[in-house]
């Protein structure tokens, strides 16, 4: 028992079964395990704050009660109950803090801490008593405290291709920017007054407005009653109810088929037509996608089979996208890199594409070959006679073709204009549009439209096996349906207004507006950075992104290294904490060994990135003086 006077806890473990009359009690230090009928009551010194920790096993006929409570002291009265099955044994843990609140501790004189636990059981659920727990599994401990027995899932036991997963755009600069971020919200003092995020192309999150007559029918589709409102535009009102007349119940709330909405997947094969000049397009090949992240993890999901030296290997591109790493990790599929020549604007080149399969047929099986166009991080747009010879070296290595597209309309130097893979493959005749398997992508999120929360996206397939295709459509309903809200916010991307509708003179200045501020923004972006002695920059031809390569002073990559810091990451995390500003390391997409790079959207406004590039060049030139 506690000293008169002395705050203490009480604890009281019941266990009871009227048809027993054995009992027994174990208790160690702190720790008690009782077998029916049983009591037991410890009281132990207690400071606040406190905590208290309990282990209790499982069976699923069993409901105890756990009660907590604080009592003795005026001001404080919390309470604790909760609910859990239960099976025999039940095991205690009590660990009390050793510290005080000052405010409190002149008056804990008196304070006391009860606990009781107690249930009823049947004697078939009584089991022998189980030795206690090990000193390995004492030392499980949760973050809060809980000590449990060993785990099933472990970072030993768990997939361990998870573990090679690496996604750098929401890395740990990320994480550390958004520390800085709260950090100013609570008024801590920084040689900045804001974070800019270059990190992400996440559109709307930077400024840009979304597009009016999208947002109008997207308003009408979720909330119908609005279609008596005379304040939409009537062909807004009538997009809402040709796409509501397509769902389940006239809601975008019911699930869709798997494959998509069929009046959205029509509407989708139609626009593809007339982007690739009449190319057909049959909406059966027209899979609709929780953006275009979804569809292409799918379609690796696909491809990848085999093992050890049968892997499935699969060509991307250096500089990439993440999402392709992560997947093929997470799939554990053998990555492929191909280099594109930033000395030629980030042009691709079929001697690289050959030098890199020839090396990987040493120990894996190459099946796929993915491409970027425009590019992704490094905004180069390629030529039609570079895309035409990337069929061909596809055609002739019998390679999966797989073409990213989402950046489409983000067309902004001269001379460069998109062309669709689709578009140039059947161009090129029947010996390669009857025989070249090709997946293409398109989403929401990029483009004029930047709408990447609503998840809307869609995948076209070409030559795929009738059979492939009817388990690619099996593969797709066990996800249900992508976001039916997505799906009919492609169906106005596809599906836009047209010249006699009363939305189309706003639909196309503000499409207008977004893209040409893009296209300014992308031209000051090279300009700025390439007078940036030790800085230079290719042009943005498309896309959202700039990939500079920035040159690190010797001592800095060995400050880099001491650190375990790759140099880059060493070079962006100093930018964030000394300026406040947010960009990914080269070395998150892939690089040449030897050279550095950052990458950094051209999202932000016009006057606020022009605030950001000054920084980052004061930074560069500050940061080279400093480790020269």
């Amino acid at each position: 028992m506690c000293a008169v006077g002395s705050p203490c806890v009480c604890v009281c473990v019941c266990v009871c079964d009227e048809q027993l009359s054995r009992s027994v009690c174990r208790s160690t230090s702190r720790s008690w395990t009782c077998h029916t009928r049983s009591s037991l009551q410890l009281s132990l010194p207690l400071s606040l704050p406190l905590s208290l920790s309990l282990s209790l096993s499982h069976h699923p006929s069993l409901s105890p009660s756990l009660s907590l409570s604080l009592s003795h002291h005026p001001s404080l009265s919390p309470s604790l109950s909760l609910a859990l099955p239960l099976s025999l044994p039940v095991s205690l843990y009590f660990s009390p803090s050793l510290f005080c609140s000052p405010s409190l501790s002149p008056s804990l004189s008196g304070l006391s801490l009860s606990l009781s636990l107690s249930l009823s059981l049947t004697p078939r659920l009584l089991r022998p008593h189980s030795p206690q727990p090990s000193d390995k599994s004492r030392t499980n401990m949760t973050e809060n405290g809980l000590l449990h027995p060993e785990r099933v899932l472990t970072l030993d036991t768990m997939n361990p291709n998870i573990k090679r997963v690496e996604y750098a755009v929401r890395g740990p600069i990320v994480q550390r920017a958004m520390q800085l971020e709260k950090e100013l919200q609570e008024g801590v003092k920084k040689p900045f007054t804001e974070v800019i995020k270059a990190n992400i192309g996440d559109c709307h999150a930077m400024g840009q407005q979304p597009i009016t007559f999208f947002r109008q029918v997207l308003a009408l589709c979720s909330y119908p009653e609005l279609l008596n409102d005379n304040k939409f535009p009537e062909d807004a009102k009538d997009r809402a109810r040709r796409i509501l007349q397509a769902c389940g119940g006239g809601s975008i709330g019911a699930y869709s088929a798997s494959q998509g909405i069929e009046l959205v997947r029509q509407d989708v094969s139609r626009y593809i037509v007339r982007r690739d000049g009449g190319v057909p397009s049959n909406p059966d090949n027209i899979y609709l996608s929780t953006g275009a992240s979804d569809a292409i993890a799918t379609m690796l999901k696909l491809l990848v089979s085999g093992e050890g030296p049968t892997r499935t290997g699969v060509m991307i591109s250096i500089p990439q996208y993440p999402l392709y790493s992560a997947a093929l990790a997470d799939l554990g599929a053998i990555q492929i890199n191909y280099y594109l020549d930033e000395s030629n604007n980030w042009s691709l080149a079929v001697g690289e594409l050959r030098r890199a399969l020839e090396a990987a047929r040493k120990h894996c099986n190459p099946r796929a070959l993915c491409v970027i166009n425009p590019g992704n991080p490094t905004g180069q747009v390629q030529s039609r006679q570079c895309i035409e010879d990337v069929i061909r070296f596809a055609a002739e290595e019998n390679l999966f073709l797989m073409a990213d597209e989402v950046y489409q309309d983000n067309v902004y130097a001269e001379g460069c204009q998109f062309h669709s893979f689709k578009k140039v493959l059947f161009e090129m005749g029947p010996k390669y549009s009857e025989k070249v398997e090709l997946a293409s992508f398109h989403s929401t999120s990029k483009c004029y439209m930047g709408e990447c929360g609503f998840r809307g996206g869609y995948m076209e397939v070409i030559n795929l096996d009738p059979a492939v295709k009817a388990q690619l459509t099996k593969l797709v309903s066990v996800r249900l349906c992508p976001p039916v809200p997505g799906q009919a916010l492609l169906d106005l991307v596809v599906n836009p207004p047209q010249p006699d509708e009363p939305s189309y003179s706003t639909f196309m200045n503000e499409r207008t507006a977004v893209l040409a501020a893009l296209a300014e923004k992308a031209r000051m972006t090279e300009e700025i950075l390439n007078k940036v002695p030790g800085i230079r920059c290719n042009p943005v031809q498309g896309a959202m992104y700039s990939f500079p390569q920035i040159q690190i002073p010797h001592k800095a990559i060995e400050e880099a290294k001491e650190k375990g810091q790759a140099p880059d990451m060493f070079y962006c995390m100093t930018l964030l904490d000394e300026m406040g500003i947010c960009v990914v390391p080269g070395s998150g997409f892939g690089q040449r060994d030897g050279t550095y790079h950052f990458r950094m959207t051209i999202l932000p406004p016009t006057d606020k990135l022009k605030i950001f590039l000054a920084k980052v060049k004061e930074f560069h030139q500050r940061f080279t003086e400093r480790y020269s």
